[in-house]
């Protein structure tokens, strides 16, 4: 099982990388922007030593603009990961033009994940590219409308003997990730509040108090 945190908080990393359970630290866009951080003007060197400073063996940053803009983040992101010491996956969307742009990154020599994905079909793509991860959106996927559990069954199946893997995202709570589990994914990035609720179970919280009770010689 390898487990991600998903949030470019870096409060939140300190708190929680510290446990041990997490492999890496996700980020993109919409997740930095909720950190209050504007993407150009973000020190993707300093995120990137905080993140191996926590312990973290991978950490994910996300593509943006045109070709010429990706190209070159992509490049900075790969350095940084040798500067720092932290093998560096870059993002790109599995939309036409960031499928278009997967070759020349690829060329680069680092790790890449295609991200947004929403079809089984896409694994494919993916496949095809020799893409390390590719993630699907699977609550975004329930949002939409669509059977998020069918396509990832269908994930699970195409990939069994590819190299492509299944970087579960968007997820919504810990029961959707027993649900998954239970097909044999057994990769997930999940969010701080998710990461809670995987944590925390009000019966254990219960025995262990009444350990400690007993301990102090307060249950018999």
């Amino acid at each position: 099982m390898r487990l991600y945190l998903d949030t470019a908080d870096s409060a939140e990393w300190r708190e929680l990388m510290p446990m041990g359970i997490f492999y890496g630290i996700t980020t993109n866009p919409l997740l930095t922007a909720r950190a209050g951080l504007i993407y150009t003007d973000i020190s993707w060197k300093d995120l990137a030593q905080t993140a191996a400073d926590l312990g973290a063996k991978e950490f994910h940053a996300q593509v943006y603009g045109n070709m010429d803009q990706a190209l070159n983040f992509a490049e900075q992101i790969y350095e940084i990961g040798q500067t720092v010491g932290i093998e560096c996956v870059v993002k790109i969307p599995l939309s036409v033009d960031g499928i278009s742009m997967v070759p020349k990154i690829k060329s680069m020599g680092g790790k890449i994940l295609l991200t947004a994905c929403y079809d089984a079909k896409q694994i494919i793509t993916a496949t095809a590219l020799e893409a390390n991860y590719i993630a699907p959106y699977f609550g975004r996927m329930i949002e939409a409308g669509l059977d998020a559990m069918a396509h990832l069954r269908a994930m699970k199946e195409m990939s069994q003997n590819g190299s492509c893997r299944t970087l579960v995202a968007s997820l919504r709570n810990a029961q959707q990730m027993v649900e998954i589990a239970q097909m044999g994914h057994d990769c997930f990035t999940i969010s701080p509040t998710v990461a809670r609720d995987l944590f925390h179970s009000d019966l254990t919280d219960m025995a262990v108090a009444n350990f400690e009770k007993s301990a102090a010689g307060e249950l018999f």
